[in-house]
């Protein structure tokens, strides 16, 4: 007789009392009494407990459970009061326990009892639950404390990493430096937490192409690229982005304890592999990071018939590796490992080439993030995003209902046509449909979702935004950009934690404009000199300019950005930086000499960054080229202007109506600066300590610096700047960096 007998014998009696009640869990306990192997009484014991969390999150959250896990709906209800706090614990304790039933391995039997037994407690109150209809929230006396994001606070957070992703306004520096993340890394904040999630942290290293032809390097990279996204599917991994391990391709790549230790993980894997024909060998192997001891390998020989001869290969060694590791895979997170997201070979294939080619255009990008004049204009990025394009509809003529390729197509589109559409009334309304046509046949694509949750950031639907980006993280709890995107500083954490490649800046960055707007400089310097250590010279040097300029430090700046010209004389951050900074300090012919090269560099590469011209204007006045001064301060007026007609978020925020009010003020219109002043005011965003010095010396108010209501809206704009400062400090205090 099985040691948890008793508990057995009372569940039988909960199932005889539920019978006709809810036929879901009635199913499920019937099983549950009937097995008699401690593996199945736990897997059936968290199909019980799956069925009444759906039913009350359906009830009490009023939304569908999807594939949430249930850790995190249980721990909703707790936090919204609405289950009694004995119950949390006992459906805490039985979801923990019971995974080693949905995940065979070795436990000890006496550990089946506490998952029963809180089975009963659950039933129990369950049923008296759906019987009476009682009220199950927590007492009126029990105080539940909720952080709850202000619609503001999400706008700001979409917006801030919208904006340095894509290098439209404030494109000429958008990779601002790093803080939070360096601290991360560098275990100056996490503390406890950061111990565990860095705990099964792994690296995928590219795969070696051992073809006979190097055409065949689609194939293994996009095999390496499915292990690594099965892996990331993982919630108790954290796994690193591709774009960390790019660095790392050939066989003359370091040693796997140097890899690991630049990128502060404890497990890699790697692998290699050759395609001849409609054949294929794998080998893959799991290592530890520290000492290069070898924890898992196997070898794959396949002939392949379809593409379930590939897609099971590459789910099955995320499992193996998972339960080496000894890590619990829940029933929703096999479910998308598992998932077969075409039938058709060739179409399959077609995909794989497209995303290759597709990543061409990714990784030539990624160098904008030093010198934004490169852009997707050159002839090398259309040639791959076109060749993708056309790899991507060849699959759909396979498959229709291909949701990966619409998915494509939709990440195509966005790269093709964001800047010639930014004023247009349908702007990337072809990428939402796109994206919505992907769902409509496979509803659990991260990326679909990623590409709404932008389109939706891009026309001011921010609270919609940050829907999507939750629901990618939910199905890919390692995407690193669904957390970039989400901005606030918990997610862009995260997000520096799972991307150690090229992107590296400007997630950081995005944390350091939210700090050094804040006043805490210390904290930001210590960023400054990380990246002295691990970035390229000119780019450290081009943020650590950009920070000084922040703090109103003109000479400093300069000094950082003409060492960036010495070594590279072309480079327009800068380019554009000297030219602002010498007309602070009253040198307008350099500034006005080295805006010049700036333009001639904008105009070379095909793209010019309008929102600076204002300064350029001002930099002509002052050398006596009033004609030319009158061109740009017009072409200013007109860029803000369409910015709000669009209707674009970037149209409404407060910096447009400052600039308006700039151009005005100096031209002696001071009814229209006024106007556009107080509309700036009246934005009531969090300004830092960069518009406090702004617009404390900037020169172009110089006509109405003294009027009282100037100087009033200089108070206000400090006022916002000390509430900014007192928010972060208690985040700062919270976090234990102060």
């Amino acid at each position: 007789m099985p040691i948890w007998s008793s508990e057995i014998k009372e569940l039988k009696r909960l199932y005889e009392s539920i019978k006709g009640q809810s036929p879901d869990l009635e199913k499920e306990l019937e099983r549950l009494t009937k097995a008699d192997d401690e593996n199945m009484i736990l897997l059936y014991s968290r199909r019980c407990l799956e069925v009444i969390i759906t039913d009350l999150c359906e009830c009490e959250l009023k939304r569908p459970r999807q594939t949430e896990p249930l850790k995190g709906i249980i721990d909703k209800l707790h936090k919204e009061g609405k289950i009694p706090p004995n119950i949390i614990s006992s459906m805490h304790g039985l979801n923990e326990l019971s995974t080693y039933g949905t995940h065979p391995k070795d436990f000890d039997p006496e550990q089946v009892k506490p998952v029963l037994s809180n089975l009963s407690v659950i039933i129990k109150w369950y049923l008296k639950y759906k019987e009476t209809g009682i009220d199950i929230k927590a007492k009126p006396d029990e105080k539940i404390s909720h952080e709850i994001k202000s619609n503001e606070d999400v706008k700001k957070s979409i917006t801030i990493s919208r904006k340095k992703l894509a290098g439209l306004i404030g494109g000429l520096f958008g990779a601002i430096v790093a803080v939070f993340a360096v601290l991360y890394f560098s275990s100056i904040i996490g503390g406890d937490k950061q111990t565990k999630d860095i705990e099964k942290s792994i690296a995928v290293l590219p795969f070696l192409n051992e073809s006979p032809v190097d055409s065949n390097k689609y194939f293994i990279n996009g095999i390496m690229e499915e292990v690594l996204t099965n892996l990331q599917k993982i919630k108790d991994f954290r796994v690193l982005s591709r774009t960390s391990t790019d660095q790392y391709k050939g066989q003359d790549r370091p040693t796997i304890p140097e890899i690991a230790k630049k990128l502060n993980v404890n497990y890699v894997v790697e692998g290699s592999g050759q395609k001849y024909g409609n054949n294929f060998v794998l080998r893959v192997q799991l290592i530890t990071g520290k000492n290069e001891r070898h924890l898992w390998a196997k070898s794959y020989d396949r002939e392949i018939k379809q593409t379930t001869d590939i897609i099971n290969m590459q789910s099955e060694i995320a499992q193996l590796i998972a339960s080496e590791l000894k890590t619990i895979i829940t029933p929703e997170e096999k479910q998308l490992i598992e998932n077969v997201p075409t039938t058709n070979l060739t179409a399959y294939d077609f995909y794989q080439r497209g995303r290759e080619e597709e990543r061409k255009f990714s990784l030539t990008n990624l160098s904008a993030f030093s010198d934004f004049s490169i852009s997707s204009d050159n002839p090398s990025n259309i040639q791959a995003i076109e060749r993708a394009k056309k790899m991507y509809n060849t699959a759909l003529k396979y498959d229709s209902t291909f949701a990966l390729a619409y998915v494509g197509l939709a990440s195509v589109y966005w790269n093709k046509n964001y800047y010639k559409e930014y004023f247009s009334e349908n702007f990337l309304d072809s990428v939402l449909y796109l994206a919505k046509k992907a769902l409509s046949f496979d509803n659990q694509l991260p990326d679909a979702h990623n590409l709404m949750g932008m389109y939706y950031g891009e026309i001011g639907n921010y609270s919609q935004a940050l829907e999507e980006f939750d629901k990618a993280v939910r199905l890919n709890p390692n995407d690193w950009m669904a957390y970039f995107e989400k901005g606030d500083i918990k997610s862009l954490q995260i997000a520096a934690s799972l991307n150690h490649g090229s992107e590296l800046p400007i997630i950081m960055g995005s944390l350091a404009s939210l700090y050094i707007d804040a006043g805490f400089i210390e904290i930001a310097n210590k960023s400054f000199e990380y990246l002295k250590i691990i970035g390229e010279p000119i780019q450290y040097l081009n943020f650590a300019a950009y920070g000084e300029h922040k703090q109103g430090h003109w000479e400093k700046a300069i000094e950082f950005s003409k060492k960036v010209y010495d070594i590279d004389s072309t480079n327009t951050n800068s380019l554009v930086m000297l030219g602002y900074c010498y007309s602070f300090i009253g040198q307008f012919e350099e500034s006005l000499k080295y805006y010049k090269k700036y333009v001639e560099r904008q105009k070379a590469s095909g793209h010019f960054d309008l929102n600076a011209t204002h300064r350029i204007g001002y930099a002509y006045f002052k050398n006596g080229y009033e004609k030319e001064a009158e061109y740009y301060f017009n072409k200013q007026i007109d860029y803000c202007n369409d910015l709000i007609k669009s209707d674009r978020p970037w149209g409404q925020e407060l910096y447009t109506y400052y600039d308006l009010a700039g151009v005005y003020a100096f031209r002696g219109d001071k009814d229209k600066a006024y106007e556009n002043l107080r509309i700036f005011n009246q934005r009531q965003q969090g300004e830092g300590l960069w518009m406090v010095h702004l617009i404390k010396t900037d020169p172009l108010f110089n006509s109405i610096r003294n009027e009282p209501e100037f100087q009033q809206i200089v108070r206000d704009v400090e006022a916002r700047y000390q509430a900014l400062h007192e928010r972060v400090r208690k985040q700062l205090e919270e976090q234990g960096m102060l």
